[in-house]
């Protein structure tokens, strides 16, 4: 405990990085007030809480702004979805892939395409969200027509907000700006969530919502394992001798993560598994088969959709990692730069070896990531409820991980700077005084 007041204080006592946490807090506290400001139009009162299928998960991310239909009703939804249809032009459009390459002025070319890609993205999801998820009756206003429009220039405008507010959070603040506004959506269901499961228990059954937490900790545990885990390939450089001054001759390291996609595939995947239930409620009042179908993947516990849903992230797993990590690219890096993997040979022979090497963290990496994604309909099968149930695994486990981390991460490197010790007084935070190759 000494330890960690002692850290808190080393944090303070550095002026620049106690001003951007500040700065973030500040700007974390505007994002929470404006979920709770409700489109102008609107009764709240009447509003309906849609806390099932993809409704609930938006819901969860935006940390009630969603159903509350509040001016940050989307948040910053479609700009990920914007940067998810970037990211895949990227890997099969050459004139993305061009923008990709030409450094500064083409990363800025993308960010514009991105924006406005989410306008448009926004509007539509927009039109969507007015449809489906807010009730008739809740509307005041006599001219729909006049609503509408209001409403989609307002959330539109919130949509933009939230980007400013990720980009000044990255830029004045700490951590990623646009992940930090997710995990604070997504963490401030937690109290409630918990203090509704600790009521629901009462003193009759303390002694599950003890064991509860503990599994709770368990699979945080497990969770940290997987996003930190790397398989590091050693790379050696030859010498260089520049002048009287020699470069090179040092062994660094590739860090391959066992979850190189991340949190992306359960995204895919969810994304589609609501279709069989949608495709198959067309056709339920012709076919016992669809209605068969209909209600065995709208059911979230079933063993169907469970091995589904766990067999398309494995996929996924595999298919993003393909995208997103080149084996091919990082062997040329290496080769240019005069650096080569031990017992292998440059070139085609290395894009080889690591391509195997990504293989065969993945497979495990993305059989782990299924179990953490189903984790949440296993908590609900052994009575936890719905809302705590989806802190026990799944993407707003993973997010609120990653995104802790990678903050983390941030705050130790402004400490080592500084000459302070880190925030752990064993173990390292992945990127801590190792040499790792940058290919």
């Amino acid at each position: 405990m000494k330890k960690f007041f002692s850290t808190i204080r080393n944090i303070f006592s550095i002026e620049d990085l106690r001003v951007r946490i500040l700065n973030t807090i500040g700007f974390l506290i505007i994002f929470r007030l404006g979920t709770f400001v409700v489109l102008p139009g609107i009764d709240p009162s009447k509003l309906a809480d849609k806390a099932e299928g993809i409704f609930g998960l938006l819901d969860t991310f935006l940390g009630g702004a969603f159903n509350n239909a509040s001016i940050f009703g989307l948040g910053i939804m479609p700009y990920i979805s914007a940067s998810i249809v970037i990211q895949l032009l990227t890997m099969a459009v050459p004139y993305f892939q061009k923008l990709q390459k030409e450094g500064d002025s083409g990363r800025k070319k993308i960010n514009q395409i991105t924006r406005v890609l989410t306008i448009a993205i926004t509007f539509a999801q927009g039109s969507a969200y007015l449809a489906g998820a807010i009730p008739a009756e809740a509307i005041v206003l006599e001219n729909k027509v006049m609503f509408t429009f209001s409403a989609l220039v307002i959330l539109t405008s919130g949509t933009i907000f939230c980007m400013w507010l990720g980009e000044k959070i990255t830029d004045k603040g700490i951590g990623n700006g646009i992940s930090m506004l997710i995990m604070i959506g997504i963490i401030s269901r937690f109290p409630g969530s918990l203090l509704q499961e600790a009521i629901t228990r009462g003193m009759s059954e303390a002694l599950f919502f003890l064991l509860e937490l503990i599994a709770l900790f368990f699979v945080v545990m497990a969770v940290v394992l997987l996003t930190q885990a790397v398989r590091r390939i050693p790379v050696q450089y030859a010498k260089q001798v520049v002048g009287n001054k020699v470069y090179g001759g040092q062994r660094q390291y590739i860090p391959l993560k066992v979850n190189s996609a991340g949190v992306m595939p359960i995204i895919f995947a969810q994304s589609l598994m609501f279709l069989p239930a949608m495709i198959a409620s067309y056709f339920a009042d012709s076919s016992d088969v669809a209605q068969y179908i209909g209600a065995t993947f709208s059911n979230f516990q079933s063993w169907q959709y469970n091995l589904t849903f766990g067999i398309m992230i494995v996929l996924f797993t595999f298919f993003y990692t393909a995208i997103s990590v080149n084996p091919n690219q990082i062997a040329d890096d290496m080769k240019r730069n005069g650096g080569f993997i031990p017992g292998v040979k440059p070139g085609s022979a290395t894009s080889e070896f690591i391509d195997t090497v990504l293989t065969r963290v993945t497979l495990p990496g993305s059989l782990f990531l299924a179990m953490v994604a189903v984790m949440p309909a296993f908590a609900q099968m052994a009575g936890v409820s719905t809302n705590f149930a989806q802190f026990f695994g799944g993407t707003s486990l993973l997010i609120m991980v990653g995104v802790i981390l990678d903050t983390l991460q941030q705050i130790e490197s402004y400490l080592l700077m500084r000459h302070y010790e880190g925030m752990m007084k064993s173990g390292k935070l992945k990127g801590r005084s190792e040499n790792i190759a940058v290919a």
